[in-house]
């Protein structure tokens, strides 16, 4: 879910790529590789959709996308602010966060910080970024080089498919995770994405389906998804067909349910957040559809949470909660009607960005209205 409860402490980049994490991390002096967590990730088991954020997910800044998984590394150096960056940037059609910042030099990490952005953010045509402050960055010092190290032995490279977890893949060359995590720099709870090279130390040739280990060849390139509608306070947003279409299902299933109006526009600013009103395949994580909802942390299958409508009923919970006992809903939750939009929001959801709901509240009066 896209993604820190109001009584939970959280890291501000829970949802960075751990390449990106990783990166900034090293490079402010903020955390060494040699302090990559060992233990294992786990999610919460209250409803939402972040897990535990670890220590490496805290070293680093950013708000939810303009970068894409193509855009992470596996290192980071460096970078120096060019004399002639511009104050700001309006953005054209094909544009991302981290093309505009190699574009003028910048760090992407520091112009997705100076616009309130992270890695999850969506940029659009016409859009201002500012780039001033972020330009006036200071480049940290080079660190001290490393001893000389022996040299490691032969890798095998495989490319990450959909699915692919670490120790899957582990399991599957005849290796440890701890082995394939410490080979990439990687920690227990990095997030890995389809495409990304992953170095498998020591590869056994028994693990494979064919006598000879070979490099696995690297699914087709991944599409970016279309940019998500974005929102000011006090902005009414643009109802497309699509959004429309999924308004209008929030609402019916809200009338069928009961539901007050209030609780209605909680919805609807939740969907809009979460998804921008649409059922789309793929979020942080796990996450899916309408509302962003995490097959890992009880709220269905994959083919479930895509569901709008049973998604609609798992968000509003009450008598009609298809995940009894499992997700908690809006109508699950105490005094909810004395709550504002987004704090009613952030206690079914449980984002990272507990606030990040509210700009979404005029325009989700404004649908009600219009539609309801």
């Amino acid at each position: 879910m896209a993604l820190a409860d109001t009584g939970r402490s959280r890291g501000i980049l829970g949802t960075v790529p751990i390449a990106v994490a990783s990166s900034l991390a090293v490079t402010l002096n903020l955390v060494t590789p040699a302090q990559a967590a060992p233990r294992e990730d786990r999610a919460t088991d209250r409803a939402g959709d972040t897990g535990e954020v670890s220590p490496l997910e805290r070293a680093a800044l950013g708000s939810t996308i303009g970068m894409t998984p193509a855009a992470s590394s596996f290192t980071s150096a460096p970078r120096t602010a060019v004399a002639d960056a511009p104050a700001t940037y309006r953005v054209q059609s094909g544009d991302t966060v981290s093309g505009i910042a190699a574009r003028f030099g910048l760090s992407t990490a520091a112009v997705l910080a100076m616009n309130g952005l992270s890695w999850k953010s969506l940029i659009f045509p016409g859009q201002v970024l500012a780039l001033a402050q972020a330009g006036a960055v200071a480049a940290p010092a080079p660190a001290a080089p490393a001893p000389a190290a022996p040299a490691a032995p032969a890798t095998t490279v495989y490319s990450v498919v959909r699915g692919d977890t670490i120790s899957g893949i582990a399991g599957r060359f005849g290796v440890t995770t701890r082995a394939v995590l410490a080979a990439n720099g990687l920690s227990s709870s990095s997030l890995i994405f389809p495409g990304q090279q992953i170095h498998i130390p020591g590869m056994t040739a028994a693990a494979l389906d064919t006598p000879t280990a070979a490099p696995v060849a690297a699914p087709a390139p991944v599409a970016a998804p279309a940019p998500l509608p974005t929102a000011s306070a006090g902005q009414v947003v643009a109802l497309t067909d699509e959004m429309r279409a999924n308004a209008q299902l929030i609402i019916a299933v809200g009338r069928r349910q009961g539901v007050p109006d209030q609780g209605i526009v909680v919805a609807l600013a939740a969907a809009a957040q979460e998804s921008g009103l649409r059922n789309v395949r793929y979020g942080d994580r796990d996450s899916l559809g309408l509302f962003q909802q995490r097959p890992s942390t009880g709220w269905g299958t994959p083919e479930q949470v895509l569901d709008p409508t049973r998604a609609t009923l798992a968000f509003y919970g009450g008598a009609g909660n298809p995940n009894a006992g499992r997700t908690r809903g809006l109508l699950d939750i105490p005094g909810w009607m004395g709550m504002s939009v987004t704090q009613a929001a952030q206690a079914v959801q449980i984002s990272a960005f507990p606030d990040a709901y509210a700009k979404w509240e005029t325009s989700a009066r404004t649908w009600l209205a219009q539609l309801g």
